[in-house]
């Protein structure tokens, strides 16, 4: 056991298996599934809350743990953050925020509520189309913002991009101050996610 948990890939590899046994003792248990509508919006749905769980919780990593406690680590110390560290979690962070919208808006079409969701819910009685609405929308701005502000940003702040020490300076900051406004919007996001899901 402990072989398999000291090793990311394995342990990775045995919960997908584990996943997968469940499945299939669910799939014949119940007589089995018809591969229909109703399991497509299924599996993208677990697609899409996997993928999620990954972005939000990078993202409140950043912003609980590494950016509050980077002040505190020994200047020899901190390329370890900067170098090895953070680029490994950004991969992870931008391709989960790409995976999270594609999976989502998949699962809007399959359910059937992507246009009314994406206009808010305006002329079709708004309630849970404006609840999921809003969470789409507060997601597509979010992933713009890993993609477009934050990720160019931490490049030059990381010195994956070279720059000038005053352009780097800004750029850290610029990247910050755009997570922190990612955070600001990922309890009303998922409120609203929640919410459509539970309350209507």
């Amino acid at each position: 056991m402990g072989n398999l948990l000291s090793s990311l890939p394995k342990t990775i590899h045995a919960s997908l298996g584990l996943a997968i046994l469940l499945f299939l003792g669910l799939f014949f248990g119940n007589g089995g599934f018809d591969f229909d509508r109703i399991f497509w919006s299924w599996l993208f749905r677990f697609i899409h809350v996997v993928v999620a769980i990954m972005w939000i919780g990078l993202l409140w990593y950043f912003n609980f743990v590494q950016i509050p406690n980077m002040g505190k680590i020994p200047d020899e110390q901190k390329p370890a953050i900067g170098k090895v560290i953070a680029p490994a979690a950004l991969f992870y962070f931008r391709w989960a925020a790409f995976l999270t919208v594609i999976s989502g808006l998949i699962l809007s079409y399959l359910n059937g509520y992507a246009h009314e969701a994406m206009t808010l819910g305006i002329g079709s009685g708004g309630g849970k189309n404006t609840a999921i609405g809003i969470g789409m929308w507060l997601g597509l701005y979010m992933a713009f913002n890993v993609w477009f502000v934050i990720w160019p940003n931490q490049k030059r702040a990381l010195g994956i991009v070279e720059c000038e020490p005053d352009i780097k300076a800004k750029s850290a900051r610029t990247a910050m101050l755009f997570s922190r406004t990612n955070t600001l919007l990922s309890l009303p996001m998922l409120l609203s996610m929640v919410a459509a899901q539970n309350l209507y």
